[in-house]
């Protein structure tokens, strides 16, 4: 990490080891930061993905149940992974469309946070209800954000919540660094010009997604998107988030 004071988007590079990316459907990890990963993964970062629900309600046409959908969703997102360099990909199998921050979600990506032990944690932003008046957040991303901020404040590092996971061998971790991709109040803005490309073939893996959504030009919108999050900064295309650095 680097030393106080020091701006975080100015950085060429972050030296993760290791981070676990948590999101709650097939291609969200794509959408929110495709960039970021490809890149990281460029550098050497060993990155795991954390999907929590079984994208069963990623699909809006008569012909096909939510069976069928979340076995297409799974093998787009292990072809997206594959993309962008991510070998680990864990699904958590919560119902599309029906989660909550509750106890059986935080225990769930407790779980996995020591079991990965990353140096970095990214996610949504819970505090994004809404981006402008067009859209508004799906409530299974809020609770994934709200999760994972309940994870690394208290459950991943503490030895009395969740004893059952100590059973399982899972040892408390302390999770040290927490990135929440947002489109508000980012202090971190990763470049993402070199990876673009990957975002977006990563973003096209999700065949069913994309024909659910029209007209949808994904490499127009990811770089009218990319060039929006680099603002003023001397880079064509980024990715933003809001950046934590957890002490003791």
């Amino acid at each position: 990490m680097p030393p106080a004071g020091v701006p975080l988007r100015w950085l060429a590079r972050m030296d993760f080891q290791r981070a676990l990316v948590v999101f709650a459907h097939p291609d969200d990890a794509e959408f929110l930061c495709g960039g970021t990963i490809a890149k990281w993964v460029s550098e050497g970062t060993d990155i795991g993905y954390v999907c929590a629900t079984d994208g069963s309600a990623g699909w809006n046409g008569p012909d096909l149940g939510r069976e069928e959908i979340a076995q297409i969703r799974e093998r787009e997102m292990r072809h997206a992974a594959e993309i962008l360099g991510v070998a680990d990909v864990r699904f958590l199998g919560f119902q599309d469309g029906s989660l909550q921050p509750d106890l059986l979600l935080r225990k769930a990506i407790t779980r996995e946070a020591r079991r990965s032990r990353p140096d970095v944690m990214v996610t949504f932003d819970p505090s994004v209800r809404w981006m402008g008046r067009g859209y508004i957040n799906h409530p299974d991303h809020l609770a994934v954000g709200d999760a994972v901020l309940a994870v690394v404040a208290c459950d991943a590092p503490t030895r009395p919540q969740f004893p059952e996971l100590l059973e399982e061998g899972m040892e408390p971790f302390k999770v040290r660094s927490l990135w929440l991709a947002t489109g508000t109040d980012a202090d971190t803005r990763v470049d993402i010009g070199a990876t673009m490309g990957k975002k977006v073939e990563a973003i096209r893996a999700h065949t069913s997604q994309i024909e659910n959504m029209g007209g949808f030009d994904v490499d127009a919108r990811m770089r009218e998107w990319g060039a929006r999050a680099a603002g003023d900064d001397d880079m064509e295309y980024a990715e933003a988030f809001r950046t934590f650095r957890l002490e003791d």
